[in-house]
């Protein structure tokens, strides 16, 4: 599934080429994928039809393109394969054989355009959904200032790559405490959306790698440098791999031009199972962990005696 990295590589993408630009028309072509609208498929391209798309905001995993209507917005989450290709030019009549909804755009300079949804495993979803005051009273993600959030949003935590939670802030010493109370696995908390968002299996064994943490060790009996240790070191891993476009095993994530990220040339723990541990030279290890799997080194991370799993 696409982390934080890989949807916010999209949102910039999106930043950049559709902003300012109409919606003409939008056809779904298959009404499942747009199965989260309230109003069902004919009213979700009503809603879009004539609006021009304002900003590119994202917390967490989602992605949204608020609207020219005030208090709107065009909700997206990939799911396990979803992409949003900007097509223009010699490119604007292919089609994906998984295409499920396509935006017909005219861009603010006239040039006609589309914005495809494309996602062959069908878990993504779009919908137009109305905008809510964030609690805090903050923007409600990157890439827009306003102190809103979309609706089905509001119960994801803040990411940290979210200036709110920046190492320094108040914010992040709140996240730490967070964290601390959660008395789970460090990894479980990790992966927990109301608790930091963005963060999925492969940044987690990353960040956990990095900070030379167990993935079992539990929360409550961590100190706050420690957990501070660890978010740091997932921030930094997410940066990291943000600069190169995210992480790509296969053709399923690419950005809105297509392209894939490289990042998984530089994985030091996630999926080197039986490869040496570029730290120490163990072998990674690999276990299985919430119908998943999790890799770690067993000497740079030592499971801890009566760790919780």
């Amino acid at each position: 599934m696409p982390e934080l990295p890989e949807v916010e590589t999209v949102r910039d993408g999106l930043a950049r080429h559709v902003l300012g630009a109409r919606v003409d028309c939008v056809e779904v072509r298959r009404d499942y994928s747009v199965r989260r609208h309230e109003g069902g498929p004919v009213d979700f391209a009503a809603r879009l039809s004539g609006h021009r798309l304002v900003e590119a905001a994202r917390r967490g995993k989602y992605l949204w393109l608020t609207l020219d209507e005030p208090g709107l917005a065009l909700l997206g989450h990939l799911g396990m394969s979803g992409q949003l290709l900007v097509r223009s030019g010699d490119t604007l009549t292919a089609e994906s054989s998984h295409l499920r909804v396509r935006l017909h755009l005219t861009a603010a300079d006239g040039t006609p355009l589309a914005l495809d949804f494309v996602d062959q495993r069908t878990f993504g979803h779009l919908s137009v959904t109305e905008l809510v005051a964030t609690p805090d009273g903050l923007p409600g993600g990157l890439g827009t200032d306003e102190p809103l959030v979309p609706e089905p949003v509001s119960h994801i935590a803040r990411d940290l790559l979210d200036p709110a939670v920046a190492e320094g802030t108040a914010g992040r010493t709140a996240l730490v405490d967070r964290v601390r109370r959660r008395r789970t696995g460090i990894k479980r908390a990790l992966l927990d959306q109301t608790v930091v968002s963005g963060i999925g299996n492969i940044y987690a064994d990353e960040a956990l790698w990095r900070a030379s943490t167990h993935y079992a060790r539990g929360t409550a009996g961590m100190s706050r440098a420690q957990v501070a240790a660890v978010l740091a070191a997932a921030e930094q891993v997410m940066r990291e791999a943000l600069s190169q476009g995210g992480t790509s095993f296969d053709a399923l994530y690419v950005n809105v031009n297509g392209a894939s990220g490289y990042f998984d040339r530089s994985l030091a723990a996630y999926g080197q199972a039986g490869k040496p541990c570029r730290r120490c030279g163990a072998t990674i290890r690999r276990d299985e962990f919430m119908n998943r799997s999790s890799f770690s080194c067993p000497v740079c991370q030592p499971r801890p005696r009566n760790a919780s799993r």
